[in-house]
């Protein structure tokens, strides 16, 4: 069975927060501190702030886009940062 983990990572430079999800964490963070092109690039290093484990895509990616949501970015900041 996969696994997924959905994650927030922080950027030491800039303080600024990224929200996804992956079923493969380390592979993730290689993109998005090593070899990427995309958004994340600019706001290098970042560093995992947060974590939680699915065992569905599906609830993974809602979990997400909660978090991408007003009400989630409030959880994170009172819970997180």
């Amino acid at each position: 069975m996969e696994e997924y983990v959905v994650y927030i990572l922080a950027s030491d430079k800039t303080f600024k927060l990224y929200k996804g999800y992956t079923s493969n964490l380390i592979e993730r963070m290689k993109s998005h501190n090593e070899f990427g092109k995309g958004w994340t690039r600019a706001y290098r290093p970042w560093r995992v702030i947060h974590i939680e484990f699915y065992t569905s895509k599906r609830e993974a990616k809602q979990r997400e886009k909660w978090f991408k949501s007003g009400v989630g970015r409030d959880w994170i900041n009172k819970n997180i940062v």
